[in-house]
């Protein structure tokens, strides 16, 4: 990993949250005002670095709420500019990463939804809980 550009860029990066982003929290907060219980920065697969944000485990479905920088969205990703091919390695292995896992997790049995940070709460909150009915429905 390249040295930061600034100890102002190492402190921002040092402070960044792996789980319990607003995007996060917000959509939790819907899902559990309406009785639904889930777990929380679950591990899938056993694998490195394979975390769901929401879980429901009895039903097998795995949520992700993807940050627009991290994982490559297609309306708000940018490259940086300082340490340009190191982040651009970086991040075209975590969208690598975010296939992967749906693959993975897709072949094992599981139902997986991804959401980026910018839509709407409420929305992803009905899209998780229309999948929820689905899924308790062929059980």
């Amino acid at each position: 990993m390249p040295p930061p550009v600034s100890p102002a860029v190492r402190r921002r990066f040092a402070r960044r949250k792996t789980r319990d982003t607003a995007p996060e929290l917000a959509v939790r907060k819907l899902l559990h005002a309406n009785g639904l219980r889930y777990r929380v920065d679950a591990v899938v697969l056993n694998r490195p670095r394979r975390r769901a944000d929401v879980v429901f485990p009895r039903v097998r479905l795995a949520v992700f709420i993807d940050g627009c920088f991290w994982h490559g969205c297609p309306l708000h990703a940018t490259w940086p500019k300082n340490n340009g091919p190191w982040w651009r390695d970086k991040l075209e292995l975590n969208v690598a990463r975010d296939h992967d896992t749906d693959e993975r997790l897709t072949q094992a049995a599981w139902q997986v939804l991804r959401f980026w940070e910018h839509e709407s709460p409420i929305t992803v909150s009905e899209e998780i809980e229309r999948c929820l009915r689905e899924l308790r429905g062929s059980m």
